[in-house]
């Protein structure tokens, strides 16, 4: 198998489970990195979903728990939580469970981020009609 090959198999495996997992947001964050930084996106796709998220060691709410506990670690990374706490919804977490994950992340990560965090999720909540949370 070529390079060029092994290149094209592993960016369409990425955009399945891509496609699968942060549906239209993940392809929305792809697309706006056409005119910048089409290598950065073919990366994201290609490693970050064709050979990491495709991985069969974790289920994908389990992925998707640890990516909420990280990226709310890191901070400052509301956008891509945004596009996480949607993913997390489409394979199957509950508003309740995400919630309960930012809170336990207050214990780690410490209120602020933990804050920031749970802003994004009520925003994504808001924005799909899951609010109130029961």
């Amino acid at each position: 198998m070529t390079r060029s090959t092994e290149r094209q198999q592993n960016f369409a495996r990425g955009k399945a489970v891509l496609d699968a997992v942060d549906g239209t947001a993940g392809t929305k964050v792809i697309d706006a990195l056409d005119d910048i930084s089409p290598e950065l996106a073919h990366q994201v796709v290609a490693w970050g979903f064709g050979e990491i998220y495709s991985r069969p060691g974790l289920e994908p709410r389990d992925r998707q728990l640890v990516t909420l506990g990280m990226l709310t670690a890191l901070g400052g990374c509301e956008p891509q939580l945004e596009v996480h706490v949607n993913a997390s919804l489409n394979v199957g977490l509950t508003p309740p469970q995400i919630v309960e994950a930012l809170l336990h992340a207050a214990v780690y990560c410490g209120f602020p981020r933990a804050l920031n965090a749970t802003f994004t999720a009520k925003k994504v909540f808001a924005e799909r009609g899951l609010l109130p949370i029961e």
